[in-house]
């Protein structure tokens, strides 16, 4: 029977003196050592000597100092050794987590979405020249928009819900951009022009939902504030963006080249976001890295997401004074925003004889101030609510500036007080502006109200909300066209809607948390 016999030193490696002759008949000494460690393996059958370096601690120093610092020189140049830029340079989306790249991409959606809200506003001026539109019309098309808009708020939630954001949103996106895009070859029909506008609506109208599920879905709960004021700060650079591309796009090249650029946008990033969906292995070991923090929020989204429709409590709702008092305050806010979002061009174009590109450049102007005044109202809310003023009186406060701001402003503006336009210009900018501390007001209540449900109670009023949108637009170019005064067709219903919100608010609003 053959026998082995293996010496391999553990935890200890072993010089062999090469002074010493291996057949000498005195014992040989093991002299232990930091060098090279050998194993032999010795067989009687077959005496084999196998040597393996497994390890080799001791190199010269100054060449080991010299190569590591001309790695280190190397590294920082983005070179390798050959002189190469390196792959992660060169291609620094392939590195970024995943979760970056869904809240960038998710964001990027945002702002093309409104880009493709706001250019008909633009592109309305011109088209109704060329097909000879009155404003009923003009108000018909653009209040088209949101028909589709609202009926897909309630739906996109439960989509989302099933399905996954992600696919909601990448569908919304495509069903948009496609429908943009058709509209130069459908604008000599009204019933598919407004199909296709209804189409744009319901592809937009899903993306809050998506957009929310995706978050929840793969943002840790201690980056989410942060991804969600990213994500929706898209639409405003949204407004910005279109405002901005639309007037010289159609002085250049027609008002056709607004809708076809536009809804390529859209489709590019469709195409794009294939590449971040399939990595989802990426997905996994970043919310394998974060699963203490993700697998709560993720487990608490499920609970609150696959809870039964008729276990919500729809009639304690409607029961409530206070969620009346948010449906109509979300009414009457949404009244003056849509409305001026789409008639403002036309009016700086028409009432002020301001040109295409002078009236878009004037309309950026609201949401650039916006921008601004947000963050201003959520220091002022907090700070109040952490020296101990009632949450109640601060939302209070915070919503009666966001209606009372833009009253007082369209009241001056619509007056003949002989302002020059740089002056109503600026009163506009001014009112619209402040309406945003309608953020720290009304869009906060909800959440205060009632954490369970701040979901669903957004819903209702934001599906409320978006009326306006289909009979304001449109009744202002009806009442242009029957009275040819902007003061009764644009400002004075949204001014009756600003007084009477913020009445009703002051009397029956309350944060107070509900058991319903």
């Amino acid at each position: 029977m053959a026998t082995k016999f293996t010496l391999t030193p553990d935890n200890s490696c072993f010089f062999f003196p090469h002074t010493h002759r291996t057949h000498s008949h005195k014992h040989t000494p093991f002299i232990k050592t930091s060098s090279q460690r050998f194993r032999f393996h010795l067989s009687p059958s077959n005496l084999t000597l196998r040597l393996r370096i497994v390890s080799s601690t001791q190199r010269n120093v100054k060449e080991t100092q010299k190569a590591n610092a001309k790695g280190k020189v190397l590294t920082d140049l983005g070179i390798d050794e050959v002189g190469q830029k390196q792959e992660n340079l060169w291609s620094p989306w392939k590195n970024l987590p995943l979760r970056y790249k869904l809240i960038g991409t998710t964001s990027l959606a945002f702002v093309i979405c409104n880009m493709d809200k706001v250019n008909l506003s633009i592109a309305i001026i011109p088209m109704s020249h060329q097909f000879g539109w009155n404003s009923s019309t003009a108000g018909l098309v653009q209040s088209s928009f949101f028909w589709g808009y609202a009926l897909s708020q309630l739906p996109g939630g439960w989509l989302a819900k099933t399905f996954g954001g992600r696919k909601v949103l990448e569908f919304g996106v495509l069903i948009w951009s496609l429908a943009t895009a058709l509209v130069p070859f459908l604008a000599g029909y009204m019933p598919s022009l407004l199909l296709s506008r209804i189409l744009v609506g319901i592809g937009e109208g899903v993306s809050p939902s998506a957009a929310t599920d995706l978050i929840a879905r793969s943002i840790p709960l201690e980056e989410r504030s942060r991804a969600v004021a990213f994500v929706f700060g898209g639409l405003s650079v949204g407004s910005v963006m279109g405002l901005l591309l639309a007037p010289p796009l159609i002085q250049n090249l027609g008002w056709e080249s607004v809708f076809y650029i536009f809804g390529l946008f859209g489709i590019a990033w469709f195409l794009g976001f294939q590449v971040v969906e399939g990595d989802e292995t990426q997905l996994t070991a970043e919310s394998l890295s974060l699963q203490g923090t993700v697998t709560q929020s993720w487990n608490t989204s499920l609970k609150e997401l696959n809870g039964s429709l008729k276990d919500v409590p729809w009639k304690a709702f409607f029961e409530s004074r206070a969620v009346w008092a948010m449906i109509y305050a979300h009414f009457c806010g949404s009244w003056g925003h849509y409305t001026c979002l789409a008639w403002l061009p036309t009016f700086f174009s028409e009432e002020l004889n301001l040109n295409l590109r002078e009236a878009a450049w004037v309309s950026i102007l609201p949401p650039l101030a916006s921008i601004f005044v947000t963050s201003i109202a959520a220091q002022l809310a907090d700070n109040l609510i952490s020296r101990g003023v009632e949450t109640t009186t601060v939302r209070k406060i915070c919503q009666s500036i966001a209606f009372l701001s833009p009253a007082i402003c369209m009241t001056l503006s619509s007056l003949d007080l002989g302002l020059p336009p740089g002056e109503i210009v600026g009163l506009l900018t001014g009112g619209l502006a402040l309406s945003s501390f309608a953020l720290s007001g009304l869009y906060c209540t909800h959440q205060d109200m009632s954490p369970e449900y701040a979901s669903i109670l957004l819903g209702i009023t934001n599906t409320v909300g978006a009326i306006p949108g289909i009979v304001g637009v449109a009744l202002t170019g009806y009442l242009l066209d029957s009275t040819h005064s902007w003061s009764i067709s644009l400002f004075a219903p949204s001014i009756f809607f600003y007084l009477t919100g913020t009445v009703v608010w002051l009397v029956f609003a309350s944060s107070k948390p509900q058991k319903f």
